[in-house]
Order: C-alpha cells, then sequence, then structure tokens
C-alpha cells in the first residue's frame, strides 16, 4: 500500500510517536503530531537502549547521532548493597562484540527525534489536549478546546492513559504491584564509568548509570511497600524520604544518594497487555498497547520496535485493515513475553537472608564458569531485530549477545 501523501495524525510526542512519525514521513505521507505538553522539554531522566532499540534508530539514519548524545554501555555490575562489594560482573565488550547498548537522557533522545521528524516535514502541534476519539473509516479526534481533526490514519502514541486505548478497548484499572520507584539525576563527581551498577538489597534495590557526556549519574531506585503512590513521573518527593528509605546502602550508592536534591516518586503498576491495536483506521502502539514495568529496561526499546514494524506493515499490505492486523500479529505475542518478563524480574534484586548469601555465591560462580551464557540469556529480547527479522547487526562480530537486565 502506498503511503505517499496519505494524511496521518500521531497523538503523543513520545519516542514511539516520533519514532513512527518519522518512519512514515520517510515513505512520503503527511504527518501531524498533536502532543499536550507546551513544549518539548526535559522530562524524565535516564533510559537504556539496547541492540533491538539501536537496529531501528539505524534504519531510521540516526544511529550515528545516537552514539554521539549517549555514551555506551561497557558492562553491567550486580553489588550487595550494605558496602557494595561486586557480586558479578559482565563486560559486554567482551561478551556481547559488536552489540551497542547506550545509557540515553530521554530528553536528548526526543530531541534527535523530533529534529530528524522535522526535517523530515513533520508538522509538530502543542498544547493538543485529547479528549476523546472516535473510531472508524476515518477516524476523529476531539480535543478539549473544541477543534476535530483526523485523516487516513490515527495513531495513538499516548501512553499509559491513552485516549486511543480508551476508545478500543475500554478502561482497565491497572494493578498496583506493591513496588514504588523513585528517579534522580546528579552530577557525575567520581568519575563513575560507563557501567550500569544494581546494588540488591533485602526488598529494595537501587540502579546507577551517567548519562551525556557522563557528566550526569541516573539513579533509579525500587522498593516493595504496601502503600502506593500515583503513576506517572511528576510526583516530586522529599529525596530524605528517599535516603530513609534506602539507609544502610554503601560505598558508591551512599555516596550517590547523599547527592540527591530533586526527586520524583510513582508508583509501578501492572497493565494487561491490551486485546484490541486496531479498528478502523485507529491503531495503538508503545505504552498504550503494552504497558511494560522498567525492570527490563525495554519500554522505550518496544516503542521503537512499535514504530518500525507499525510502517512496515502498512507499507507492505494491500489495504490499511490487512496493514494493521498484520502490525498487530507481529507485535502482539513478542511485547506480551517481554511484558511478562519485566513483571517476574525485579525479585531478583530484592531477595532476604537466607536467600541472599547463597543467590549471590551462585551469580559469582557464574561469572566466572559461564560469563558467555549469563550476558546471552535474555538474547531473544535484546539480539531481535525487526528491521530485518532476524539477529540484531554488529560492527564486528555476528555473534549473539544480551546482558543481565538492569532498570531502565
Amino acid at each position: 500500500m502506498r503511503l505517499t501523501d496519505r494524511k496521518i495524525t500521531i497523538i503523543g510526542a513520545g519516542i514511539g510517536g516520533l519514532a513512527a512519525a518519522l518512519a512514515f514521513s520517510q515513505q512520503g505521507a503527511e504527518v501531524t503530531v498533536l502532543e499536550q505538553a507546551e513544549a518539548i522539554t526535559e522530562v524524565g531522566a535516564g533510559i537504556q537502549i539496547s541492540p533491538n532499540g539501536v537496529a531501528v534508530l539505524r534504519a531510521l539514519g540516526l544511529a550515528d547521532d545516537l552514539a554521539w548524545t549517549a555514551p555506551r554501555a561497557r558492562a553491567v555490575v550486580l553489588r550487595s548493597h550494605r558496602r557494595g562489594r561486586e557480586v558479578l560482573r559482565l563486560d559486554l565488550d567482551q561478551y556481547a562484540p559488536g552489540r551497542n547498548f547506550y545509557f540515553v537522557h530521554r530528553a536528548d533522545l526526543i530531541n534527535l527525534l523530533a529534529d530528524a521528524a522535522r526535517r523530515s516535514g513533520v508538522k509538530v502541534r502543542l498544547l493538543q489536549k485529547v479528549d476523546r476519539i472516535s473510531c472508524g473509516a476515518r477516524p476523529v479526534v476531539h480535543l478539549a478546546n473544541g477543534a476535530q481533526c483526523g485523516g487516513d490514519l490515527v495513531i495513538g502514541a499516548d501512553g499509559l492513559h491513552s485516549k486511543a486505548r480508551a476508545a478500543l478497548n475500554g478502561v482497565a484499572k491497572p494493578r498496583f504491584t506493591g513496588q514504588v520507584a523513585w528517579r534522580a539525576t546528579v552530577a557525575n563527581l567520581h568519575n563513575h564509568p560507563a557501567e550500569a551498577q544494581v546494588f540488591m538489597g533485602p526488598g529494595r534495590h537501587l540502579a546507577t548509570y551517567p548519562l551525556r557526556d557522563s557528566s550526569l549519574m541516573n539513579i533509579v531506585a525500587v522498593q516493595e511497600r504496601k502503600t502506593w503512590a500515583d503513576e506517572g513521573w511528576h510526583q516530586q518527593d522529599d529525596p530524605e524520604n528517599l535516603r530513609a528509605a534506602f539507609q544502610g546502602f554503601g560505598g558508591a550508592a551512599a555516596e550517590l544518594l547523599g547527592q540527591v536534591d530533586q526527586v520524583a516518586l510513582w508508583g509501578l503498576f501492572r497493565h494487561p497487555v491490551a486485546e484490541v491495536w486496531h479498528k478502523g483506521a485507529l491503531a495503538i502502539m508503545g505504552d498504550a498497547a503494552h504497558p511494560t514495568l522498567p525492570f527490563m529496561a525495554q519500554g522505550a526499546n518496544l516503542a521503537l520496535e512499535d514504530a518500525w514494524v507499525l510502517v512496515d506493515a502498512l507499507r507492505t499490505a494491500k489495504t490499511t485493515e490487512a496493514g494493521l492486523a498484520a502490525y498487530q500479529a507481529r507485535r502482539h505475542d513478542r511485547t506480551a513475553r517481554v511484558v511478562d518478563a519485566a513483571t517476574g524480574n525485579a525479585w531478583k534484586y530484592h531477595l532476604r537472608q537466607p536467600l541472599a548469601w547463597p543467590a549471590h555465591q551462585i551469580l559469582r560462580l557464574g561469572g566466572r564458569l559461564a560469563p558467555q551464557r549469563m550476558v546471552q540469556q535474555f538474547d531473544w529480547i535484546y539480539g531481535h531485530d525487526v528491521t530485518g527479522d532476524s539477529a540484531a547487526p554488529t560492527e564486528n562480530d555476528p555473534g549473539t549477545g544480551g546482558p543481565v537486565t538492569t532498570l531502565a
């Protein structure tokens, strides 16, 4: 199906929405992105782009820009919480040759995608708050100011509280996971290397890695608790609450926690993968279709995959309906499997005694005897390339690899 001159409206100027806008525009479509914020600003903090996401950015012509923007991960290091003693180190350069993992500030990736989309002719309209969407052969987007818009195709890339998902599936109540997370950035005062460091403690863990020119450190701290915080990144909390929750964490973790002067707190909720991803000429993608917990660092990467597959499925189909059906068929099972893996992953870092000590010994032994196997255990996620339906392209070696997961 020719996409040239087709009018496409995308709701949401996040990573997935902008990647889809760029991919559609590169196929000749006329693309408008609706964003409710007043500007595309520095929202969020660090995310990890793994080889499956890098493959999409490479296909969009942005891999070099990413490499200039973000540090490349060299290792994943698991540590015990009390003194920061190393439990397991996995060298990505050695055991995942040619596979690049990047630590990216979300705002930098958004700016990279937005600039490329605008250069390609995409129109980004700000202050466009969507009230509801009417499905149909030509969907109608009803804005809060009373205006209406639409097109030959409408894509909902509007996140957790998606109006497009609600139009297709109704509203489903998420389940609180019993975990909350703090997110902060601080100055990299001690020259921490380009490694993901995970400090494992009883009922909680803390993950850190550098951003930008390594001048910043990203901190994500997860705690199990019975009470819950609201969803979203924008609920500010007192840094003393974070430090109190992670009292007893030593080494570099304590130093970084001591630097925090601003921190956001949010509750972690489990949302079901949507049953219906499309109807007529309306479709959903990214968190609107398959919200995921951050424990596989795959939210942004799955959104990038969606963007590429959506455009490719429509480009190669005879009709819009056939293309959207192919898109869901190609994405549903994979995203559901990743979401399930993320849901079940956090407990590995939260073990209490007497289980923690033997578990750490097993990790140490595995790191000595079978490090490559430990690196490759999630290759089904990180080695997937939707741009070629094969292992992600490598720069030096065709081998496979994917690290022990860390938090986004």
